[in-house]
């Protein structure tokens, strides 16, 4: 039940991440906090569609 997510800054709407996440235990969209290089800072990242 893995899939694959892409995750976007929330500043610049750069995708700059991929990762994976547990659909069954995890319905709501994954946010972390990770470091964008185009920002060149740490923003918070959000799932994208």
């Amino acid at each position: 039940m893995r899939v694959g997510v892409t995750l976007a800054c929330n500043e610049c709407r750069q995708r700059n991440y991929r990762t994976e996440k547990n659909r069954k235990k995890n319905t709501e969209r994954l946010e972390l906090k990770k470091f964008c290089k185009f920002c060149r800072t740490h923003t918070v990242h959000r799932e994208t569609r």
